[in-house]
């Protein structure tokens, strides 16, 4: 190495001696090495320009938590369904069970992933495609048409029917040996296949080899139900009113029974469940994104190869819209009074203890004395900020101009992060870091739905766009 190439010692010096001369920095110092960057960087202000209350707001069953494991795609995706149950039934709270579809997705992942193997037999396993197929084989992560995928072929069930396990809690061990075993069934396929097996030998073998998945995470997360019995029961709308008479002239209080209306079904399938208590088809949504970058031009449907879960589904696609557009669509489905599935990267000038996304209220700028000043298409465009987390919106408030300047957003982290759950986010945070929602065909204007049936650009899998959300 030469000596412009290395660090110079002397120059180092400098620094330091610049460093310590300036007050600001000593500081910033003291605050950030004591309490952390995002606690030295908070500024009270911005957190106080970012009030709770919203103009359009979708009232929520409780707030989930998909723990330690990366299915907020899932969680996202059942809550923004849940809400329609819940109002279409009149029913004060409802959870579906995430960890029922978990077990398909891994069933399914695993057999996409085999199947991409035995497409890509002839490609050296350092190839670039290879590598992308290997990475992560039935990981947790995905997006809204993974998950509505399954919910085509599987249907979905309550959370009484299939309660969380310590596996879907925590997932990190069940996958890292799911993997392992995907891993080497899919050498042994290569080395068959070398040794001049047929492709028809080679499928039995998968078959096989898919049997032992199922065992695996039959084991890890105990079998879904095949069938399963039902009851809720409907919220009375009196019950806010004290006094009123119940059976036989007692008040409910005081005849200490629950006399709600029940719906009650025994026996039924989760396909079943879905299309009778379900009040909306998941396949009456479009994904729109806004990634302004050259190599994505707007108003263009594309489609990522290699990004399906369930093989015979496909692969993830888009539409890419113009900001307008796609805040639009977002503020539109939020008046009509229906909650929206969104991906973002979460970590940007994020406050999770706080619920806030917002540059203005996490200054690291101010704090370390340097601008950020990457724009959403660079952001993309270098890696920096690539969907990896699903959230759902539950309201906006729109200012005297009918514009919003505010989200309110509803996690899957818990009710002990962000406020009892939420979170809040500027709108211009929403413009830097949001870059996919799912909106119902009905809402979307007449040039996007149309741009949904159109042809698409098909995009290789590293291109930088999105990622599995987590």
């Amino acid at each position: 190495m030469t000596d412009q190439s290395a660090v110079d010692i002397e120059q180092i010096r400098d620094y330091s001696r610049a460093f310590n001369a300036d007050r600001a920095n000593l500081v910033a110092a003291n605050a950030a090495v004591s309490t952390g960057v995002l606690a030295a960087a908070t500024d009270y202000q911005g957190l106080r320009a970012l009030p709770r209350d919203f103009s359009i707001e979708l009232k929520q069953g409780s707030i989930t938590n998909q723990e330690r494991s990366g299915r907020c795609w899932m969680f996202a995706s059942l809550n923004t369904l849940r809400y329609e149950l819940m109002h279409r039934w009149n029913l004060e709270d409802f959870e579906f069970s995430e960890i029922y579809l978990f077990f398909w997705d891994a069933i399914e992942k695993s057999n996409t992933y085999l199947e991409h193997v035995l497409e890509t037999l002839d490609e050296p396993t350092d190839s670039r495609i290879f590598e992308v197929i290997n990475d992560g084989p039935s990981d947790d992560g995905g997006w809204w048409q993974m998950f509505a995928a399954l919910v085509n072929k599987y249907g979905l069930v309550p959370k009484s029917a299939y309660p969380e396990s310590a596996n879907s809690r925590d997932s990190d061990a069940f996958k890292q040996y799911l993997n392992t075993k995907l891993r080497e069934f899919a050498a042994d396929l290569r080395r068959r296949h070398e040794a001049g097996e047929t492709l028809d030998a080679l499928r039995e073998a998968k078959r096989e080899d898919m049997a032992t998945v199922y065992r695996i995470c039959a084991i890890a997360l105990g079998e879904p139900p095949a069938t399963f019995d039902f009851l809720a029961r409907v919220k009375d709308d009196d019950d806010d009113k004290d006094g009123e008479s119940g059976k036989a002239g007692q008040s409910k209080q005081e005849s200490g029974m629950d006399e709600r209306r029940q719906i009650r079904e025994t026996g039924i399938t989760p396909m079943e469940f879905y299309r009778k208590y379900v009040p909306v088809d998941v396949n009456d949504f479009v994904t729109i994104s806004n990634a302004p970058m050259k190599r994505t031009p707007f108003n263009t449907r594309y489609r990522i190869r290699y990004t399906a879960n369930v093989i015979e589904a496909g692969d993830m696609e888009f539409v890419n819209v113009p900001l307008d557009v796609f805040k639009k669509a977002a503020v539109d489905q939020l008046k009509a009074g229906h909650p929206i599935w969104f991906a973002c990267d979460c970590m940007q000038f994020a406050l999770r203890g706080e619920g806030v996304f917002d540059r203005d209220t996490v200054r690291v700028d101010q704090l370390f004395g340097t601008e950020f000043t990457f724009d959403k298409a660079d952001g993309l465009e270098y890696g920096d900020r690539p969907s990896n987390h699903a959230m759902t919106l539950t309201g906006v408030n729109l200012d005297d101009n009918g514009k919003p300047d505010r989200w309110k957003i509803e996690n899957s982290w818990g009710k002990d992060n962000g406020k009892d759950g939420y979170y809040v986010a500027s709108d211009a945070w929403f413009d830097q870091f949001v870059t996919e929602i799912i909106i119902r065909k009905d809402m979307l204007d007449e040039a996007t739905l149309k741009l949904a049936q159109a042809e698409p650009v098909e995009l290789d899998p590293w291109q930088p766009l999105t990622r599995p959300c987590r």
